[in-house]
């Protein structure tokens, strides 16, 4: 199978993101220097156990079209984090889903909680450009990274500081994923060929990440129940989106799924 069959819908936005890399290859001695230079990150992964949401915040998406204009990342970290979230995960990705680095930015300076940059990490060094940004995390998606290249940005990761969720689709990323030595990893229940999301997905892969893995379920969540579902299947978060951005109150939708999570969470 070609690149372009097996990423899908991904396959232009990694095109475009490996220009992208390539051009701030240019400002990198900068970058490592001003990354190795902050303070240390708030723990993203050590939020996460227990039934946590991690809150996502994005303008629009490939698969969901318009889903917020006039987003304010500052006001709506705000509300995620006093509805209970554990963490927040900003898109930063411009042309496709209208977000930046400045996003990140605001929400993160606006909170507690930690932050995961959500983009197309393609080179180490744009793990360094997040750090630069405040990052606490970066989302690193097995599907769109060779061994060598998911292996340097877990280096870069580990040398800022920095987590790492290292996302999956199937039961081969997972192992590759394992083999990678994530300490995290999210289970993203879309297929990037079709787009269409399965909450089948998850079960399934979560069946081949060991303990002590911190387990995220990403995507397709839709109700309350949709969260109880993966949080009693072993996520120990789930990370919302467009089921919070499409809400007149993204802080009250918000506090209903950690609700919904922390009772799911309880041992029987």
């Amino acid at each position: 199978m070609s690149d372009d069959a097996r990423l899908g819908a991904l396959a232009p936005i990694v095109a475009r993101k490996l220009e992208e890399a390539s051009q701030l290859r240019c400002a990198a001695a900068a970058l490592w220097v001003g990354a190795e230079r902050m303070p240390p990150a708030r723990g993203f992964v050590d939020a996460l156990r227990g039934g946590r949401i991690v809150a996502e915040m994005k303008r629009r998406s490939p698969s969901g079209g318009e889903l917020r204009d006039g987003l304010d990342p500052a006001a709506v970290a705000r509300g995620y984090a006093s509805a209970g979230a554990a963490a927040l995960s900003v898109l930063t990705d411009g042309p496709d889903f209208g977000g930046s680095l400045d996003d990140l930015v605001d929400a993160r300076d606006a909170v507690a909680i930690p932050v995961l940059r959500k983009d197309f990490t393609v080179d180490a060094v744009q793990v360094a450009e997040a750090r630069v940004a405040g990052a606490d995390a970066v989302l690193l998606i097995a599907a769109v990274l060779n061994t060598a290249t998911l292996d340097a940005c877990l280096d870069a990761a580990a040398r800022l500081g920095v987590d790492a969720v290292v996302e999956v689709h199937d039961e081969d990323e997972a192992r590759r994923a394992v083999d990678a030595g994530a300490r995290c990893v999210g289970v993203n229940n879309r297929d990037l060929r079709s787009l269409r999301t399965d909450l089948d997905t998850f079960s399934r892969v979560r069946a081949l990440i060991p303990e002590g893995v911190v387990c995220v379920a990403e995507s397709g969540v839709r109700s309350e129940e949709d969260v109880r579902r993966l949080v009693g299947e072993g996520a120990d978060a789930v990370l919302v989106g467009e089921l919070l951005m499409r809400s007149d109150d993204p802080a009250a939708a918000c506090a209903s799924l950690v609700r919904a999570a922390r009772a799911a969470a309880v041992p029987r």
